[in-house]
């Protein structure tokens, strides 16, 4: 089962593996010589090939820290440095490809002995530069030794290479390793000059050096060359003659000639230095040159064993060799095919598709035969999961594009959605403004109130498909509105706005092009304050100017988020994903999100030590302004607080009475509010709010009546008593407390005047104010 599930690659490989084992066992005795000529080549390609560059890099190497030595400097220079680190590339890149399997199984052990002491002498040159650079390692020639060391041992490992069955072959291998030899010989002749001429001249044991590596140069060339063949050698004689070999030559002999304790040397450095590098390279090309002439005269040989085990192995061997090439150049056929395939549902998929719904979702017009081109397989089997392939990009293309249409419609559909609520809600407030305004009755008053709420939070969710569907509510200001003002205008659009507690918020008004989405955005979050925290907290709101804007802070006293839902919603508000209409859940994070971009608004949530969660929203400083003006703004409407004043009145503990709430809350332009009571002090989570002190009517004693603590539900809420915050003489008059069940309860004529005309002298005064800022004349009772 394994097997069956392995890839084609490992299967072919298999039968690869198991026709060649079976050849081998049947002609090994012929094939010994070809294997024999094919490892000569793998050793060539594995262990000769990249020794050259490590030679050649040595050599210079070398050549530079003699040079460096004659002038009488430690340490390793700029170009030393470079020079070592492309020395150490070529070593570790000869490092890599001696360990390859392929050399152990074709190199014999007297090779790989020499490559092992090829890694020994290699690995003690580190020690040696250490030694060079801190002077401890004496002249030049005691410099030059761990080079000379390291380069002996890859001609003993070239000697090895070249000993090959065929004699004529591994003759002539011999020949040009003695002839790459002699190249060794110029290369330290000319390191030696290197510190010969940094120094200014020789020394009678340098000179004698000299002569003695130049000699040996000689006669080793001279002697490699009469045992070339014909054409390596015409190649060699042609760069024997050549302009800067001649000019070595000539040299070489100026210098073996010259007498150090006598003048001058009679040769330039520079003329030097150019020349050998010209005839090293040269040398060096002529020798690779004649090796490759060497490898092909390998071929006919090689052709000759093959022939033999064709002969020896007849039929058989013939149909082994097909399936094996039939094998492969199908493996790779198909194995090409299918990557083929494989690339493009990964571009389909991963490039192509986005991209098409990304433009398909800002409207733009996709051609899909331009986007999605047909791959082209051929007629096989391939060519017909290609044909199949084709039509699935191309349906999954036109279905990305049908969704992502239909994603667009859909918001175009709830933006319309949204538009038209919006209006009506408008024209219902408008319609209950109305009605509020002319009813008398306390009780009708307060469920026209309770309308009055439900109408404004049915605006806020209109508001909020606006949003989610890209655009912008239409409810803008063109003035500045007091910081206290907009976060009442966010409380009148919360449910359970009773326990949500306004902490002084400072002289800080609101430019009027952001207020409408600041109050949506504080909407939403202090509603999620109150939705998930218990019903008997509070939820406190407070705000102070800070050195980079104005800071909002909403506190609830619930249980709280873990650390990776805080981190998971902050990620979600800085960097909001796109919307999809497939899921419900954070939505108000995501309005939240939009609303705080539009205004670059920050909004991070955070653990509070009290157990719940702490909002904080900080505004940039060109949404807000310090209020110098005592007096508010003319001529711009102020976000209005729900006509449901008379419910925040009943609420305990009260922060102000019903006429200043409704006062506030029916002009067109903003009306002053007492700020709210300072210095509240905090509560804990299982607390009930403190009382505060509710002011007496107009006329009656400065005294204060303190009311009575709040009855609460079963489920936590707060139970709604009437006429629980009426003034004393009006409380004296009637009871307390009404039972709720009760249709008709008995009043005297007394107590309903009483309250009919402490309702109408307050509506009355409340009138007067609001037609004074409108422009108007103050109306008669109605």
């Amino acid at each position: 089962m394994r097997f069956r599930n392995a890839s084609v690659r490992s299967k072919v490989t298999a039968l690869i593996v198991s026709l060649i084992l079976l050849w081998a066992f049947a002609a090994w005795v012929t094939l010994r010589e070809g294997v024999n000529l094919l490892g000569a080549a793998t050793v060539d390609s594995q262990v000769v090939e990249p020794s050259e560059p490590l030679l050649v890099e040595l050599q210079r190497e070398r050549r530079q820290t003699i040079a460096r030595i004659g002038a009488g400097s430690r340490g390793a220079d700029k170009a030393l440095r470079d020079q070592r680190a492309r020395t150490d590339a070529a070593r570790a890149e000869f490092a890599a490809s001696i360990d390859s399997t392929a050399v152990s199984l074709a190199a014999e052990d007297s090779l790989m002995e020499r490559i092992a002491d090829v890694r020994a002498e290699l690995a003690k040159l580190d020690q040696g530069r250490k030694s060079i650079d801190s002077g401890r390692a004496g002249g030049a020639q005691a410099a030059a030794a761990p080079y000379n060391n390291v380069i002996d041992s890859l001609y003993q490992m070239y000697d090895s290479v070249a000993a090959f069955d065929d004699k004529e072959i591994a003759k002539d291998g011999r020949t040009l390793s003695q002839i790459h030899l002699s190249r060794e010989w110029l290369a330290r002749g000319d390191a030696l000059m290197a510190g010969v001429f940094a120094r200014g001249g020789f020394t009678p044991d340098e000179h004698a050096e000299f002569i003695t590596t130049a000699g040996v140069f000689r006669h080793t060339l001279s002697t490699a060359m009469s045992q070339l063949p014909d054409e390596d050698w015409t190649a060699f004689d042609r760069w024997m003659k050549s302009d800067p070999a001649t000019r070595v030559q000539a040299m070489e002999q100026r210098l073996i000639q010259h007498d150090p304790r006598v003048g001058p040397l009679p040769v330039d450095a520079e003329e030097w230095r150019k020349a050998t590098e010209s005839t090293l390279a040269d040398m060096q090309r002529v020798t690779l040159a004649a090796g490759d002439r060497l490898a092909e005269r390998i071929v006919p040989i090689a052709v000759g064993v093959v022939v033999r085990l064709l002969l020896a192995g007849g039929l058989g061997l013939v149909a082994v060799i097909a399936s094996i090439v039939l094998s492969i150049t199908t493996t790779r056929q198909l194995l090409a095919q299918l990557r083929k395939l494989r690339d493009a549902a990964h571009e389909l998929s991963d490039e192509r598709l986005p991209r098409v719904v990304e433009r398909i979702g800002h409207g733009e017009v996709v051609d899909v035969s331009k986007e999605v081109p047909d791959l082209d397989f051929g007629d096989n089997e391939i060519g017909q999961v290609g044909q199949a392939f084709n039509a699935v990009q191309h349906t999954a293309i036109s279905v990305a594009a049908e969704q992502a249409e239909l994603r667009r419609s859909i918001r175009d559909i709830l933006l319309s959605l949204a538009r038209r609520t919006q209006g009506l809600v408008h024209r219902q407030l408008t319609v209950l403004d109305v009605m509020e305004r002319r009813e008398t009755d306390p009780e009708e008053l307060k469920e026209l109130f309770r309308l009055d709420h439900l109408a404004i939070r049915m605006r806020r969710n209109a508001e909020n498909l606006i949003v989610l569907s890209g655009s912008s509510p239409a409810r803008t200001w063109r003035r500045s509105v007091p910081m206290l003002n907009v976060v009442r205008g966010a409380l009148a659009e919360v449910e359970d706005y009773t326990r949500v507690t306004i902490l002084p918020l400072g002289d800080v008004v609101l430019v009027g092009r952001a207020v409408g989405d600041v109050i949506h955005l504080l909407a939403e979050l202090i509603e999620n304050a109150v939705s998930f925290s218990p019903p008997y907290t509070a939820v406190q709101v407070s705000g102070q100017l800070v050195a980079n804007g104005y800071v909002i802070e909403i506190e609830d006293r619930g249980l709280g988020m873990k650390p990776e839902d805080l981190a998971s919603a902050n990620e979600r508000i800085a960097d909001p994903p796109e919307f999809r209409i497939t899921g419900t859940a954070r939505l108000g994070l995501y309005v939240v999100s939009q609303l705080a971009r539009r205004h670059d608004i920050q909004v991070r949530l955070k653990a509070s030590p009290y157990g719940g969660t702490t909002v904080v929203v900080l505004l940039p400083q060109d949404l807000v302004e310090v209020d110098t003006d005592p007096h508010p703004h003319e001529g711009e409407a102020s976000p209005a607080l729900p006509r449901r004043a008379v419910a925040v009145a009943e609420r305990a503990p009260a922060t102000h009475n019903v006429r200043q709430l409704k006062v506030a809350a029916d002009p067109a332009r903003p009306q002053p509010l007492p700020q709210p009571v300072r210095d509240q002090p905090r509560q804990a989570p299982n607390q009930q709010p403190a009382p505060r002190a509710v002011p007496a009517r107009t006329g009656e004693s400065e005294e204060t009546v303190e009311p009575k603590q709040p009855e609460f539900t079963p489920g936590g809420l707060p139970l709604r008593v009437p006429q629980a915050n009426l003034a004393p003489a009006l409380r004296e008059e009637g009871p307390s407390t009404l039972d709720d069940t009760e249709e008709d309860d008995e009043r005297s004529p007394e107590e309903i005047r009483a309250m009919m005309g402490s309702l109408q002298s307050g509506t009355r005064l409340g009138r007067t104010e609001a037609a004074k800022l409108m422009g108007e004349q103050p109306g008669g009772d109605s």
